[in-house]
């Protein structure tokens, strides 16, 4: 019970990490990400990280693994034309 409880913990450090600013976190970055994509869904990767850009800075690793997070947890995914969409 005590390692399963240790482990959820080291996860939600990963998003949620209390040494840094919450901006910087993937959490945040991602709601960013989502934000995007809800005012207009199905962008190119590079095309979205370039949106992402003008509204705040970031690393394209950053940017990447946000898509995976947001992948993840179901809200976003690459589809067979490779745009970046909103799941359904």
């Amino acid at each position: 019970m005590h390692t399963k409880f240790s482990k959820t913990r080291r996860v939600i450090a990963m998003l949620l990490p209390d040494n840094i600013h919450p901006e910087l976190s993937i959490y945040y970055n991602g709601s960013l990400i989502f934000e995007e994509l809800k005012n207009k869904d199905k962008q190119s990767i590079i095309n979205l990280y370039h949106r992402i850009k003008d509204i705040k800075e970031m690393s394209f690793p950053i940017f990447i693994l946000c898509l995976d997070w947001l992948y993840l947890i179901d809200v976003a995914r690459i589809n067979e034309e490779g745009r970046v969409e909103l799941c359904s």
